[in-house]
């Protein structure tokens, strides 16, 4: 039942989902439009975005009653201001903060999925972003002296994609909120 009761939760709070998938969208589009900017100021964005991306998903977490949620906000959240008071970090150490983060973060949306597969229709949608977001922390371990230049493009692609993907959850989210209106438990 409670996992019932997480997934009428979200389904009342689907906009918390939609905008967090907005921010990565609209992060991922700053990411691209500017990719010849120093490390400092990609340091700046991103630490800005995790920050404000951490913030999220820690009322998501917390209206939800999602200790992982919170977790990774509280990741976010540490992440982003570890990036702002330190801007100066050279591309590999941003590299290596970013792939900790991202393997994390997607390791867990992977775990919610598997959770919640039974509960939430569509539940591909979060197990492909979790994929995404892992894949991307790899490739940064593996390739780290590949440049701040094609890390701006990977990191647009991924808050792109991610956010599109929440924005899809948090459709789906919304319908089942009216589905679980007729039918209370």
């Amino acid at each position: 039942m409670a996992i019932f009761s997480a997934v009428r939760t979200m389904s009342e709070h689907w906009w918390v989902v939609l905008l967090r998938g907005l921010l990565a969208i609209l992060f991922g589009i700053l990411a691209f439009s500017w990719p010849g900017l120093t490390a400092v100021i990609l340091v700046t964005i991103w630490g800005v975005y995790a920050l404000f991306d951490g913030i999220v998903g820690i009322i998501a977490g917390v209206k939800g009653k999602w200790t992982s949620l919170v977790v990774l906000g509280v990741l976010g959240i540490a992440a982003g201001i570890v990036a702002l008071l330190w801007p100066g970090l050279t591309a590999i150490s941003l590299l290596w903060v970013l792939a900790i983060w991202v393997i994390v973060a997607g390791s867990m949306q992977i775990s919610a999925a598997i959770r919640l597969r039974k509960e939430v229709q569509g539940e591909w949608l979060w197990v492909l972003s979790g994929i995404l977001m892992v894949g991307l922390g790899l490739l940064f371990f593996l390739y780290p002296g590949a440049g701040i230049l094609s890390v701006t493009w990977l990191l647009a692609s991924l808050a792109v994609a991610w956010g599109i993907l929440l924005v899809m959850l948090a459709f789906k989210l919304k319908g089942l909120k009216g589905r679980m209106a007729r039918h209370p438990a």
